[in-house]
């Protein structure tokens, strides 16, 4: 079928929106008409190419729709379901066997390849086949993708809002949830408050922490943090030494942090700002990082953990967080601004000036 899709061809490329061919589902697929999907730094990063997925590519891994059709194979769902999309998985090796699909032994295969499981693509333009993301693509007015991929969404959940709860959102929350897992009323660092960073502030009120630390230079982030959670905020651009200002609000430093922030500079404040047998939980990453083993690591028997889609499985704790927006505790809707599907540039203009916290493009 002809469909509308939003395609980078080139790197550094724009996002253009063109008309494409979906194959059918096949196997444990289904077709999926498109709602909205959330806008993600990782697709800037593949459209840049610090994400070597292949291009020409439709990109786009926060997606959310109802379900057309589905394959003979697929037997989780059925035509008319609610669902968001979260990460490809294989499904057969140990990690995913044992419960730990974001540790999936072809994780960067089937998210970056540019494939389908089976070594295709259901996306072409002209008769040349179009790289996939995620399994997904979701920057289209449809989408093909494996049962394996699909959570289903209650019918008392606004369904365009759930995209972004498929990476970014679960990315924040599980590093405090799934990994970190702070007792009550110990302390937390948050670099970075974008809507990885600021998911994990939430999360961290949920779990109970004392003092939740939000660190950003951005205003409009920081005054989200505050909203969302955080018991302080320190702003880098008026307080460079954010790891002796978390040291005074902590004591002996901060029990636990996370790195949100893509920037190696606050990757390692996160580790310098902890104090003794505590944990930094990375999930921003891309950059080259120097510390020094002995004094950052070793010296007082720290951790430093790189986590990925917050050691979530999706099909179990998207549910658990949709559950806790139902009951008021954990408002994701609140850093959440709808653009226009035809509308990337603007969407990427505030979401790199801050405007939008989490921007999410909404189909027509």
């Amino acid at each position: 079928m002809q469909i509308k899709a939003a395609i980078v061809s080139e790197k550094d490329g724009p996002f253009v929106i063109g008309d494409v061919e979906l194959d059918e589902p096949r196997g444990a697929e289904m077709l999926v008409k498109i709602v909205a999907s959330g806008f993600c730094h990782t697709d800037e990063l593949a459209r840049i190419q610090a994400l070597p997925v292949p291009l020409p590519a439709v990109l786009g891994h926060e997606g959310c729709g109802i379900v057309e059709r589905v394959a003979d194979g697929c037997k989780e769902f059925i035509a008319g379901d609610r669902v968001a999309f979260s990460i490809a998985t294989c499904g057969a090796c140990e990690k995913c066997l044992d419960g730990w699909p974001t540790q999936c032994a072809m994780f960067p295969q089937l998210n970056f390849g540019g494939n389908q499981p089976d070594g295709t693509s259901r996306l072409s333009q002209n008769g040349k086949p179009l790289a996939t993301m995620f399994g997904q693509s979701s920057f289209a007015e449809y989408a093909v993708v494996n049962e394996r991929c699909a959570v289903k969404i209650p019918e008392d959940v606004p369904l365009e809002i759930t995209g972004p709860l498929g990476c970014g959102i679960q990315t924040g929350a599980g590093a405090v949830l799934n990994r970190l897992k702070p007792r009550p009323g110990t302390s937390i660092a948050v670099f970075g408050c974008g809507s990885v960073g600021l998911s994990a502030i939430m999360a961290a009120k949920i779990a109970g922490c004392g003092i939740i630390i939000g660190v950003d230079r951005m205003k409009t982030r920081l005054d989200a943090a505050i909203q969302l959670g955080a018991t302080h905020i320190i702003d880098t651009s008026v307080t460079p030494d954010a790891v002796l200002e978390i040291q005074k609000l902590t004591g002996f430093g901060a029990h636990c942090a996370v790195d949100a922030s893509g920037n190696a500079n606050c990757t390692r404040m996160s580790l310098q700002c902890t104090r003794a047998g505590s944990s930094t939980v990375v999930v921003g990453g891309g950059l080259d990082v120097t510390i020094n083993i002995e004094h950052d690591l070793m010296k007082m028997s720290k951790s430093l953990i790189g986590v990925v889609e917050g050691d979530s499985n999706p099909k179990v704790f998207i549910p658990e967080l949709i559950a806790l927006y139902k009951a008021g505790r954990f408002p994701f809707d609140k850093i959440i601004s709808f653009y226009d599907f035809d509308d990337f540039d603007k969407a990427i203009e505030d979401s790199h000036n801050g405007k939008a916290i989490k921007a999410v493009l909404r189909m027509k």
